[in-house]
């Protein structure tokens, strides 16, 4: 079988609960291009109320669909770089197989690039004013295995390329407004937290001291020390100099220097909030948060749920999902309120597209004055609602 790009189960059939557990009313898998993982692929399956998210290997989500499409599920699509195949069952359990061929570039109708998506993708990429570029081997990419030794973006890793020339097309915004009032050889300091495995942090360091020529001096850190031992291998191996790692807890974090630039990606829940605060407390010159998780306000509607049965609010909580979704909105509003209120401009913006990772909102706050304005802890949305989230909450 091809790759397969996404695949959609709907219309359950009366024994779903049975065979899997649950009473699922649907379920998307998708594959997950971001991942560096073995389990690629992002599932979501929905009950009426609830969703709950996994992650899969390609062979299971090849199982998966033989054992559920058209039999636990009436209706499947599944979606692959050359075909949409379709199953559908009838009332007697018939399963009919539809397929249909997706049109390609190279295809009469078309004068693009030929070749599979990802290679049409590579091919646009290559048009592209990427700050990385590639054809021009770079160190920490090959080492990750992003690239080949002869600087050729090995194709199912484009996606990650593509991430890290994102993010620092936002940082590279932001640079002329943290170098104001930098002494001649004053580095520029960052904090990155929850880092990972650091493909952004080592991304963000090559940025300013092989293509801005700036001074820095970049910490990484993380709770998982396997994760923090392998970066400072990595920059050990590479001789870098201005970037380490180490072990820590955000809400416990008191850095030796305050950081011009404090970055978080993916930081669990509250632990962006930890960071949003830590980045106010030092008056950091500008802030990078992609937040995840958003458990808190969910939580704390959830609670509420049956109090408010005749109130405006219900509908948005009635059904787990779209309560989900809107405690993430919530959440990210509140965060970008409280950094307007310390004297931030703050932006909303896109991280990378939808189908990648549904964490897609970066926020985006450059200090825009000294002082910081009044802030009586009080907040219209979050008292309207009946909620006390971490990022309002007085340290």
């Amino acid at each position: 079988m091809s790759m397969i790009y996404s695949v959609s189960f709907s219309k359950p059939a009366s024994t779903v609960e049975e065979i899997l557990g649950k009473p699922y009313k649907k379920i998307k898998i998708r594959l997950d291009t971001a991942s560096s993982l073995e389990a690629k692929y992002f599932c979501e399956m929905f009950t009426e109320k609830q969703v709950f998210h996994k992650k899969m290997t390609e062979a299971e989500v090849a199982g998966f669909i033989e054992n559920h499409a058209g039999i636990t599920f009436k209706n499947a699509v599944l979606r692959t770089d050359e075909k949409e195949i379709t199953y559908l069952a009838n009332k007697k359990g018939k399963i009919t197989k539809l397929e249909k061929k997706l049109k390609t570039e190279n295809s009469p109708k078309s004068s693009g690039f030929g070749g599979s998506v990802t290679e049409r993708l590579l091919s646009a990429g290559k048009k592209k004013n990427y700050l990385i570029r590639e054809g021009n081997p770079v160190p920490f990419l090959v080492m990750t295995g992003v690239m080949t030794a002869e600087g050729k973006v090995i194709s199912s890793k484009y996606d990650k390329f593509r991430q890290i020339n994102r993010f620092l097309e936002f940082i590279n915004d932001v640079l002329p407004e943290v170098m104001k009032n930098k002494k001649d050889g004053e580095p520029v300091r960052i904090a990155d937290f929850g880092c990972g495995k650091s493909y952004l942090t080592f991304a963000v360091h090559y940025l300013l001291s092989e293509i801005r020529k700036v001074p820095c001096e970049i910490e990484g850190l993380d709770l998982k020390k396997d994760v923090i031992d392998y970066c400072n291998k990595i920059a050990s191996d590479l001789k870098l100099e201005g970037i380490r790692f180490s072990t820590g807890d955000i809400s416990e974090y008191s850095g030796e220097k305050a950081p011009d630039i404090v970055i978080t990606l993916h930081a669990c829940d509250t632990a962006t909030d930890f960071a949003l605060k830590y980045a106010v407390s030092k008056n950091a010159k500008a802030i990078l948060s992609v937040p995840c998780c958003q458990h808190e306000v969910n939580t704390q509607l959830q609670k509420k749920e049956n109090s408010v049965k005749d109130d405006a609010l219900f509908p948005l909580l009635k059904w787990g999902i779209i309560r989900e979704k809107f405690s993430s909105l919530v959440t990210d509003v509140l965060r970008g309120e409280y950094l307007e209120n310390q004297g931030y401009s703050v932006q909303m913006l896109e991280f990378i597209d939808m189908e990648h990772t549904p964490k897609n909102i970066l926020i985006r706050a450059v200090k825009r004055k000294n002082e910081i304005e009044k802030d009586s802890g009080k907040n219209v949305l979050a008292d309207a609602l009946g909620v006390n989230p971490e990022i309002l909450k007085k340290d």
